[in-house]
């Protein structure tokens, strides 16, 4: 009987040697710091971030690495604004790295324009100390700074900063709000040059026209299904989940395209509420339901016993994952009915276009794989 106890403890200290050297499967990610200028002259491009952040989450959801989607993280700066501390350079970091996207689409409604000064390399250099950047070199790490201003002003030098970026492994791209060749005299190319990046210009006053298509109704109210489908826990998943539907609202308030883009990117492998839904909180650790205290389950789960409570969550997850699939379904009908209508305006340049332009390239330069 000894012999036999032994053997098992044996064979239990070998199980958890090689779980503990077992090489741990970690997603790539992609990163993206938007760094705004939210100056009096630039309420366009806010607009544009505004109503076209959806479209861009979108695009980087059919990214793949080695077979694997990436994990999107987006952080968020403005800068060059007076209501803004002068002694800070007139800079705020309006959210750190997160894969919440609600939160980025929540805090660039709030953004306010005032006149102010534009500190462009002191911008870069904040966000190059602050941000969590991940240290490896297979994740994807972009900067992107809009603004109209000469991009030399501030006490911090901007070629200090874009070749410290490089360095890290940090791609600087520059979105010039005006006309290209402006942008190349006050210095906004020299800034993507020296940052292996890519300058760009847009017309930050473009309004973005949405062609309405047979599959646009359909896809409405699914999107209104599909909020059903989120089951919130915690001191603050309420909150969360009314987030959730002030942001659907918000992304209305800028046209039904934006609304679209926002419920496909809520069909998306990168739309992830772990920290309040309790569909995809248990989809990524299957413990965090006996986790969880009695007093922080929503009132559709209290009183039912952990076997109950998990198949009503697995009813909820099908429920959402069939409403998914019909999204995505038929936002393929829907880009192919206006693909031919969108050639017209091909050559506009708007955020979202140079944007993901610029993404894509950088990324299969890597290795990355768009649809």
């Amino acid at each position: 009987m000894k012999t036999k106890v032994l053997i098992l403890i044996s064979l239990l200290m070998i199980f958890s040697i090689n779980q503990a050297f077992s090489p741990q499967v970690k997603k790539t990610k992609i990163q993206i710091a938007l760094l705004l200028d939210t100056s009096n002259s630039m309420d366009g491009l806010i607009d544009q971030a505004k109503s076209q952040l959806w479209k861009i989450v979108n695009e980087m959801a059919t990214a793949k690495y080695e077979g694997e989607n990436p994990e999107l993280e987006i952080a968020l700066y403005e800068y060059g604004n007076d209501n803004l501390s002068a002694q800070e350079g007139y800079i705020r970091q309006v959210s750190q790295f997160t894969t919440d996207l609600d939160k980025i689409s929540e805090d660039l409604f709030a953004l306010k324009t005032n006149g102010g000064s534009e500190f462009c390399g002191q911008v870069i250099e904040v966000s190059l100390k602050q941000l969590l950047w991940t240290s490896s070199n297979d994740d994807l790490k972009l900067i992107f700074i809009a603004g109209n201003e000469p991009f030399n002003q501030g006490p911090v030098k901007y070629q200090e900063s874009c070749k410290k970026s490089i360095t890290k492994g940090i791609i600087v791209n520059t979105i010039f709000c005006g006309p290209y060749q402006t942008g190349i005299d006050t210095y906004w190319k020299d800034g993507a040059d020296l940052a292996d990046g890519k300058y760009m210009n847009i017309d930050q006053d473009i309004k973005v026209v949405h062609i309405p298509s047979p599959y646009d109704d359909d896809i409405v109210k699914l999107n209104q299904k599909l909020n059903s489908t989120y089951v919130n826990y915690g001191s603050t998943g309420k909150k969360m989940k009314e987030r959730q539907a002030v942001q659907d609202v918000n992304a209305s308030s800028m046209g039904q395209g934006a609304y679209i883009n926002r419920a496909v990117s809520k069909s998306s492998t990168v739309y992830k509420n772990e920290q309040w839904d309790l569909v995809d909180a248990t989809q990524e650790n299957e413990a965090k339901l006996s986790e969880i205290k009695k007093e922080d389950l929503p009132e559709e789960l209290k009183g039912k016993s952990k076997d109950e409570m998990k198949k009503y969550l697995d009813n909820k997850r099908k429920e959402r994952e069939k409403i998914q699939k019909e999204i995505k379904e038929l936002d393929i009908k829907r880009n192919k009915y206006i693909a031919d209508k969108q050639k017209q305006n091909a050559n506009e340049n708007t955020l979202d276009k140079v944007m993901i332009k610029a993404v894509k390239e950088q990324a299969e330069s890597k290795n990355y794989k768009f649809k």
